[in-house]
C-alpha cells in the first residue's frame, strides 16, 4: 500500500524531527521529558484547617503552597476542595468525583480533626483515610496525609492512638507524610497569638507556619 504523492517525504521530514528532539532529549540538551511530562496539579481535600476558615482569601496554606508550587513547577495548579466541618466519610464520598475532574498528579488528604472532635470512633476514620489514598493512589497520584494531635483533656490514651494513626496509615499505604500539621502553632510558647478567637482555628499568621511544615514534604515528591 503506497503513500499518496508528497506524503513520503513529509512522513520522512517528520520522522527526522522526532529523532533529533530525541537524540537531543537522551544528549541532555532538550528538557524533553518534563516538556511531555503531565502537568502537576495537587489536589487538596481537608477541612475548616485548609479552607481559609476566619481568614481572607489566598491567606491560608494552601495558597501560600501554591505560590511555592508554581514558581518550582511550570505550570503547576492546585484545587482546594476542602470544605469547612468535613469529615473522614465526607471526604471519602467526595474524592471519586473529584479525581475524575480534576486528574490531580498529587492528593494531600487533611482529615480526621473533625471525626475526633465529634467523637467518631477511630477505626471508621482510619478506614476511610485508608480507602481515600488507595483511591489517589489508583487514579495515579502521590499521596500525602497530614497528621493531626489533639488537645491533652481527650485523655492520654485517644490522644496518643489518634496521632499514631497517621503514622501507621502513611507507612501501610505508602504515602507521605506530614506528621503534625500545626507544628510550631499548637506548641509553641506564644500559641494563644496564632489562633483566631474561638482558640481552634488558625489565624493567617499561623498559615505560614503551617505552610512550612507540609512544603518540604510535598517538594520530595516532585521528579527531578
Amino acid at each position: 500500500m503506497g503513500l499518496k504523492a508528497g506524503t513520503g517525504h513529509l512522513t520522512r521530514r517528520v520522522w527526522l524531527a522526532h529523532c533529533s528532539v530525541m537524540t537531543a532529549a537522551l544528549a541532555g540538551t532538550v528538557p524533553c521529558a518534563r516538556a511531555m511530562a503531565k502537568p502537576t496539579k495537587v489536589l487538596v481535600v481537608g477541612d475548616s484547617l485548609s479552607a481559609e476558615y476566619g481568614i481572607a482569601r489566598g491567606s491560608g496554606w494552601v495558597a501560600l503552597m501554591e505560590q511555592r508550587l508554581q514558581k518550582a513547577q511550570v505550570g503547576a495548579t492546585v484545587v482546594n476542595a476542602s470544605i469547612s466541618g468535613d469529615t473522614s466519610s465526607g471526604g471519602r464520598t467526595r474524592l471519586p468525583a473529584l479525581l475524575t475532574e480534576h486528574r490531580p498528579t498529587h492528593v494531600i488528604v487533611e482529615l480526621g480533626s473533625n471525626d475526633a472532635l465529634r467523637g467518631l470512633p477511630l477505626a471508621m476514620t482510619r478506614d476511610n483515610l485508608a480507602a481515600m489514598m488507595r483511591a489517589a493512589r489508583s487514579a495515579g497520584a502521590q499521596v500525602l496525609l497530614v497528621g493531626m494531635r489533639m488537645p491533652p483533656n481527650y485523655g492520654r490514651s485517644y490522644t496518643q492512638e489518634f496521632e499514631a494513626m497517621f503514622a501507621t496509615l502513611a507507612k501501610a499505604e505508602g504515602a507521605a507524610l506530614v506528621p503534625f500539621m500545626l507544628a510550631g502553632v499548637a506548641d509553641s510558647p506564644e500559641a494563644a497569638s496564632l489562633f483566631q478567637d474561638d482558640r481552634i482555628h488558625p489565624n493567617a499568621k499561623a498559615h505560614t507556619i503551617i505552610v512550612d511544615n507540609v512544603w518540604p514534604v510535598l517538594r520530595t515528591q516532585f521528579k527531578p
